[in-house]
C-alpha cells in the first residue's frame, strides 16, 4: 500500500509574500534533504497543481522552481487583486499558502 504526507508536515515552513504589488511569492522550505528530495521526486508541485489550487490560468504562473541549495521550492503567481487593490483582502499577501497545506505527497517503500 503506497503511503502519503501532507506537503505541510513535510515542510519545516509553508509561507506566502508579496512580489510586489502584482505578483506573490509562495515558498515551501524543508529542514532536511530526504523530505526535499521526496518532495521534489513526487513532482507534485507543478504548474497544473498551483493553477488548480489558486484558480489561475497556466500563463500566470511565472515560476515553480527546485532550489536545491536551499531545500526550497518557490513558486510565483499573478495576484488576483492589486496588493491594496479594491478587494484585496490580504495587502502583504501573507496568508495566501494555506492551499498549500493539505496537497498530499506520495512516499515511496
Amino acid at each position: 500500500m503506497a503511503r502519503a504526507a501532507r506537503l505541510y508536515d513535510l515542510a519545516t515552513v509553508l509561507r506566502s509574500k508579496n512580489a510586489g504589488p502584482f505578483e506573490l511569492t509562495l515558498d515551501v522550505i524543508f529542514d532536511d534533504e530526504e523530505s526535499y528530495q521526496i518532495v521534489k521526486r513526487s513532482g507534485v508541485i507543478n504548474r497544473e497543481l498551483v493553477c488548480r489550487l489558486y484558480r489561475v490560468r497556466p500563463e500566470e504562473v511565472y515560476h515553480v522552481v527546485c532550489f536545491d541549495a536551499a531545500r526550497a521550492i518557490k513558486i510565483t503567481i499573478k495576484r488576483p487583486v492589486d496588493s491594496g487593490g479594491i478587494g484585496d483582502t490580504d495587502v502583504y499577501g501573507a496568508q495566501q499558502h494555506a492551499p498549500l497545506i493539505d496537497v498530499m505527497i506520495p512516499i515511496e517503500d
